[in-house]
């Protein structure tokens, strides 16, 4: 690239950075597959099949559908929509008996004097700053009251992933980043739409949602914002010395997200490698720095060229500052976001946080093929550490996850002076082991992952979900013999006795993603669906399944996704075995972030990058440019205008529950 900002790839390495001999865990899932047959319908070993029998079982055979007060339709299901088809318009498909709008799209003020949304992209890096930023991501929604008010007016904390140049720059600034004034704003601009807003929103007395433009709570968190290190990596490591930036700036890549039981926000880290770079010839990765995906070009976005802080030559230490869970807490918009470094540094998708005998666990995936999954354990009461003024998040250990081919898993500690990660070994002390999470866990023996993502919970069972979004490595017959997986999985697992602070697990598959008609080991009963990404369980049990399907695959036959179409939500009932598709997205676009209010009667869910550059799209309407940003899309207000990325609330007509 030669000064151009690129649209990001969405697997910038499809092969991964990860060099290890590790066992893969396709390789695993073939064999332990062997051991029993896909369940009819909808969902992989639904949990009367789950590990073969056993104690979950048990429990599954004993249950009742409709039980525990949970509302059900008529034939037991907790799924009580019409699904609706697949789709490759340009708009965003809600079941029958349902509305969706528009809130806070790309742009909107945060405050009653900010500037507003410019239709042709003018707004500056300044304005920027006090709107809401670009390709809305992980999110969750806080009530700022209790009982029934608390369902009608909260904050939501809005990730921000990336930004597109063809989206967010004006034709007459064009996408090149040059080493000058006008270079600095567009990279001013781009920072500024990334990390994270922070919102008031209420409802209104006709059920319609707006945000309020005079809350004292509204701010944005951005890539420049000042930061704290807290935990075992403080900024003056010798690895996280900036020669730019000595006080920490700014978080980068934000995708998915996770809430505390002390009510703060979770924001996470994960391609943040792409925004670095140099253009010096003899500049060469360091094996940190190789094994973390950082290479000279970057992700295309060239930012190096105009701000010395993103060259890899002249502020190497740059790049340790990112790869980071970072701590908001939304109810105080004058306190500083917290780098929680005792939870590793990896390329964070998001981090799920729940509790187990009073202790805090964070469970995050590395979104990476061939990169693991991590969890951490408080090591005492959470509530006990906040009387005396600490972070829970700062006093535990983080483990990364081994599975085994019988079903089993356990949980590898990463403490420095333990099994391989010695000061004899190279392992300095525990920072070091913090700031090179990835090669710790390399040392310990993790297992191979495809691509893992988001982690859910699920409130009854404790059942954990992962979704694995694709990736390539194997022949195992989990992917149906698929090498590369275009279409992914998702991974379920109970920790030994329900405690998620145990070292040990049972696991097995949950779904195999994909189209019957390419793949014939997905069930031909299952909707077509592939890349699952985002997931949630809300609190009656329906596991709502995201998908992230890449913009090289979009709609394309020869990959398999003709068929599958634009991306989508789907919602699954685990005690059925049913999955039914509830929306599906514009075109170009990723549907993620997935929350509802308590009383479940109001769901958000957000539309990232509409309009993106995709193959498919392209090939039929040309690429978007700034000159000709909505060649593939114009969603959310059509008429040919800039297509936006946007919350999206969805209601039912009857007032009742989603998904019922």
């Amino acid at each position: 690239m030669t000064g151009n900002e690129a649209t990001p790839l969405r697997d910038e390495n499809p092969d991964g950075s990860n060099p290890t001999s590790n066992p893969h865990l396709g390789d695993l899932i073939g064999r332990n597959l062997s051991r029993r047959s896909l369940m009819g319908g909808a969902l992989a070993a639904a949990a009367a099949t789950f590990l073969g029998g056993g104690a979950l079982a048990a429990r599954a055979g004993a249950a009742q559908p409709g039980r525990s007060g949970t509302p059900r339709d008529g034939d037991g299901s907790l799924l009580g929509f019409t699904e609706v088809p697949a789709s490759d318009l340009d708009a965003l498909v809600v079941p029958t008996g349902y509305a969706a709008s528009i809130l806070i799209p790309w742009g909107t003020p945060l405050f009653r004097n900010a500037p507003a949304f410019q239709e042709d992209a003018s707004n500056t890096a300044s304005d920027q700053e006090q709107q809401v930023g670009f390709n809305h991501d992980g999110m969750h929604f806080f009530p700022l009251s209790k009982g029934h008010e608390g369902n009608r007016r909260g904050l939501l904390v809005v990730n921000h992933e990336y930004t597109d140049a063809s989206q967010i720059y004006s034709a007459a600034a064009g996408a090149t980043i040059t080493p000058d004034a006008a270079g600095r704003e567009k990279v001013a601009k781009a920072l500024a739409g990334h990390g994270v807003t922070v919102v008031e929103i209420e409802m209104g007395r006709d059920g319609g949602w707006e945000h309020k433009a005079d809350s004292r709570y509204n701010r944005r968190v951005t890539g420049t914002t000042p930061m704290r290190f807290s935990g075992p990596v403080r900024p003056d490591h010798p690895l996280l010395r900036s020669a730019i930036t000595p006080d920490p700036r700014g978080t980068l890549n934000n995708c998915a997200h996770g809430f505390t039981p002390w009510g703060t926000y979770l924001a996470c880290e994960e391609n943040w490698n792409g925004y670095f770079g140099t253009a010096d010839t003899n500049w060469t990765p360091t094996a940190l720095e190789s094994r973390y995906g950082v290479t000279r070009g970057g992700f295309g976005y060239n930012w190096h060229v105009a701000e010395p802080r993103f060259d890899l030559a002249v502020n190497r230490n740059e790049v340790n500052h990112f790869g980071w869970i970072v701590e908001i807490d939304p109810f105080d918009a004058r306190s500083a976001p917290v780098k929680r470094t005792a939870l590793g540094r990896i390329k964070h998708e998001g981090a799920t946080v729940t509790e187990s005998r009073g202790r805090v666990v964070v469970y995050s995936g590395d979104d990476e093929n061939g990169d693991y999954l991590y969890k951490f354990v408080g090591n005492r009461s959470w509530r006990r550490l906040r009387a005396r003024g600490l972070s829970p998040l700062d006093h535990g250990t983080l483990y990364v996850a081994k599975f085994a081919a019988d079903g089993t898993g356990t949980w590898l500690p990463l403490v420095h002076g333990e099994g391989p990660l010695t000061a004899a070994n190279g392992w300095i002390d525990p920072a070091d082991v913090l700031i090179r999470t990835r090669m710790a866990a390399d040392a310990v023996g993790a297992t191979r992952l495809h691509r893992p993502e988001w982690v859910a919970v699920h409130p009854r069972t404790k059942e954990v979900y992962v979704t694995l979004t694709n990736g390539t490595g194997n022949t195992s017959a989990v992917n149906g013999n698929r090498d590369p997986n275009p279409y992914g999985h998702i991974v379920r697992f109970r920790e030994d006795r329900g405690d998620h602070c145990a070292q040990s697990f049972q696991w097995d598959v949950f779904v195999l993603a994909g189209d019957s008609q390419y793949d014939p080991r997905v069930p031909a009963t299952q909707p077509v669906f592939g890349s699952p990404d985002g997931i949630w369980v809300d609190p009656d049990g329906r596991l709502w399944i995201q998908t992230d399907i890449s913009n090289s695959s979009q709609n394309r036959a020869d990959r398999g996704y003709d068929r599958i179409k634009n991306n989508a939500m789907l919602a699954a009932d685990p005690r059925t075995g049913e999955v039914r598709r509830f929306l599906t997205g514009p075109r170009g676009c990723e549907i993620t972030g997935v929350i509802t209010t308590p009383d479940q009667r109001t769901m958000f869910v957000n539309v990232q990058h509409p309009g993106e550059s995709t193959t498919f799209w392209d090939n039929q309407f040309g690429r978007p440019t700034p000159a000709n940003p909505a060649s593939v899309s114009s969603w959310p207000y059509g008429g040919g205008r800039r297509p936006r990325p946007a919350t999206v609330v969805i209601r039912k007509l009857d007032g009742g529950r989603i998904g019922t």
